[in-house]
This record gives C-alpha cells, sequence and structure tokens, in this order.
C-alpha cells in the first residue's frame, strides 16, 4: 500500500511540475519582445537594426507571432545573404538570427532608378550592395561585372564556373542596356558575345581554344577584338602594323 501512495504521489507531482513548466513556457511564448531580445551569429557585419531596417519586424511584438519564414525571406533578399535561420528562444528569452554571408569574387555596377549602385558579384551571379560585403575578401576581386541585372545571373554563374575550369582570364564584363554581353580577356582583349545568352557555353569553349592556339605563337599580342556573335563563323580583327 505504501508502495503504491509513493507512486501515486511521484505522479502527482510530476504532473504538477509539468503543468507549471508548460504554463511558464506558454507564458513565455506571449511574452513581447524587442530589439535588444534579437541575438544574430555567424557575421559581425550586421546589428540589430539592419535587422528592423530591411524587415517588417515591428517592436514590440509578441514572441509567438512572429513570422519566422518571412523574416527569414526578408532578410536573405536585402541584405543579399546566401542563408538565413530564424528561430523564436524561450531559453534564453529572444529571436536567434543566424546568417551565412556571400562571398564576392567580382567588383559590380547596376543602375536602379537611373541611379548607379556600387557592390560586388558572388559565384552564383547574385548582386550584393557595398554596405552588406564582407571586407575582408574585396582585396583579392580581379574581375569587373558593368551593367548587372537580375536576368543576367545565371549566365555570370557560368562565366564564373569556366574560368575556374578553362585557361582564359576574364577581366571584365559588360552587359549593355539593351543586353549586349562583351568580355575582356588578359591577352584576347575585347571579346563580342552578343544577345544569344543560350550560346554562351559555346561561347566560352571557343574561346578557350583560341587562349590555347594564340598562346603558342604569341598571336594574341596582334589582337584588337574577337567577334563571336555567330560562334560558328568568328570574325578576329588584328592591329594594323
Amino acid at each position: 500500500m505504501n508502495y503504491q501512495k509513493k507512486i501515486k504521489n511521484r505522479s502527482f507531482f510530476f504532473l504538477i511540475s509539468l503543468f507549471f513548466s508548460t504554463s511558464l513556457i506558454s507564458l513565455k511564448a506571449l511574452k513581447k519582445i524587442n530589439i535588444q531580445d534579437i541575438k544574430i551569429s555567424g557575421s559581425e557585419l550586421f546589428s540589430q537594426n539592419d535587422v528592423v531596417k530591411n524587415s517588417s519586424l515591428k517592436f514590440p511584438n509578441r514572441l509567438i507571432f512572429i513570422k519566422t519564414n518571412l523574416l527569414e525571406k526578408e532578410l536573405k533578399q536585402n541584405l543579399s545573404l546566401k542563408n538565413v535561420s530564424v528561430s523564436r528562444q524561450i531559453f534564453p528569452f529572444g529571436l536567434k538570427i543566424h546568417v551565412n554571408t556571400r562571398i564576392p569574387i567580382a567588383y559590380g555596377e547596376r543602375t536602379l532608378n537611373d541611379k548607379k549602385i556600387i557592390g560586388y558579384i558572388d559565384k552564383a551571379g547574385i548582386f550584393i550592395d557595398k554596405k552588406n560585403a564582407d571586407e575582408k575578401n574585396l582585396n583579392k576581386l580581379t574581375i569587373q561585372v558593368f551593367g548587372w541585372k537580375e536576368k543576367f545571373k545565371k549566365i555570370l554563374s557560368e562565366i564564373f564556373i569556366a574560368q575556374e575550369n578553362y585557361e582564359f582570364e576574364i577581366i571584365k564584363i559588360t552587359f549593355s542596356p539593351n543586353g549586349f554581353l562583351t568580355l575582356e580577356e588578359k591577352d584576347l582583349k575585347t571579346i563580342f558575345l552578343g544577345f544569344k545568352t543560350n550560346l554562351i557555353n559555346y561561347q566560352l569553349q571557343i574561346i578557350n581554344n583560341l587562349k590555347n592556339e594564340f598562346k603558342k605563337n604569341s598571336f594574341s599580342k596582334k589582337i584588337d577584338n574577337i567577334d563571336l556573335t555567330d560562334p560558328n563563323k568568328p570574325k578576329i580583327k588584328v592591329f594594323k602594323p
């Protein structure tokens, strides 16, 4: 009988403890958070104010009502981040935000509302505003990109990947206002690629072949420009003696 009584008492105390713990968690979740309750990890580049300025987050707000998925999307888009993870925390109380920044591999310029915006480009072709870039990587940049637009992300990424696998060395990528693509290679000089972005991989293969061929006889020193707008009929213009 005493044994059964002890079991009942333990069960009772367990239920009481569980009730108070659950109640405490519920009360914590309903507690309002403020800007000082935001904890950011993964980068020292962004502050609590950056989170607020670049999202729809308003304070004070109850922790349970924070739309974490929406906040992740807003911060990823507005701060040019590679990835964002947002979670509500009871102990310690607050909003935990972990960010993964993008690594710039090229200097970049874009035009928005007739205003030139300076920034950087990552390997995926994503534009990073200057204020959102990690400065420790900027002294290694050797490529410039002018005329960036959202629709050029894929083609830029293909150029960057090709440069890793091929022998050529692109130093400038320019998109005209109407989308005409021009490259500048260290030895081959100006290369016109045109509007047909679906041909980019074939054009890059030709650039690599020309680079290897001309390297054998130093012919590249005589080149003014190369026209690959029709990759099946390359045109090479040389300097006149």
